[in-house]
């Protein structure tokens, strides 16, 4: 990421417009991927408005992508929310502890997803403190993962098939573009399970974040 205040007050300052649904009906999950970085992701629960800059990002592909849960039509009632339209949440528990927000992209019936992994805090952070019970304004560890964004913002499974052209959980364009010399791709995380299709090099993240996850 740029010099950190620049950022900060560049993002904070602009008016916000919400990601329309054409966004996230791309066939490319992982120009999708790409084109995150740097949106920012909101929630509004609870009466608290969270918000930040979105530094991480991991791509699935629902065909010949064994790292995908929904992997060649495989089609459960916990992957079924990735086979309805795009711009939705996808949800999930990770080892019964962790909540991991998704969102839906492509088209109906067709599965793929985008894993947001780390974001920048410039909204509500005292109400992120709060709510991760550690950490501080400037502090990585607040956000610097996919659980730990979702605590941050109250995002849990509940909010599994939100949909984020709503008034909830939604992603922001507030004009900040991330220059492509800018982007590192890098292995995605925690899919060793997947044979070969771990080797993808589909985890992309702001190279001069220091809010990145590893």
């Amino acid at each position: 990421m740029q010099h950190h205040l620049n950022t900060m007050n560049q993002i904070r300052f602009q008016s916000g417009t919400i990601l329309p649904r054409e966004f996230y009906a791309g066939n490319d999950v992982t120009r999708i991927a790409r084109d995150m970085l740097g949106k920012v992701l909101c929630s509004s629960i609870e009466d608290h408005q969270t918000s930040g800059v979105i530094v991480e990002t991991e791509a699935y592909c629902g065909r010949n992508d064994k790292a995908c849960h929904a992997n060649n039509g495989l089609r459960t009632e916990r992957t079924e929310v990735m086979y309805g339209p795009p711009g939705h949440s996808y949800v999930y528990l990770c080892y019964g502890i962790h909540h991991l927000f998704n969102v839906v992209t492509n088209r109906k019936d067709i599965a793929d997803a985008v894993l947001i992994r780390a974001i920048e805090p410039i909204e509500g952070i005292g109400q992120m403190i709060e709510r991760r019970g550690r950490g501080s304004a400037g502090d990585p560890v607040l956000t610097n993962g996919p659980g730990k964004l979702t605590q941050a913002l109250g995002i849990t499974v509940a909010d599994n098939r939100t949909d984020l052209c709503g008034e909830r959980i939604w992603i922001e364009d507030r004009s900040f573009e991330i220059p492509e010399t800018e982007i590192g791709t890098g292995l995605r995380i925690g899919v060793d399970y997947a044979g070969k299709d771990a080797d993808r090099p589909w985890r992309y993240y702001m190279k001069r974040s220091s809010w990145v996850s590893c």
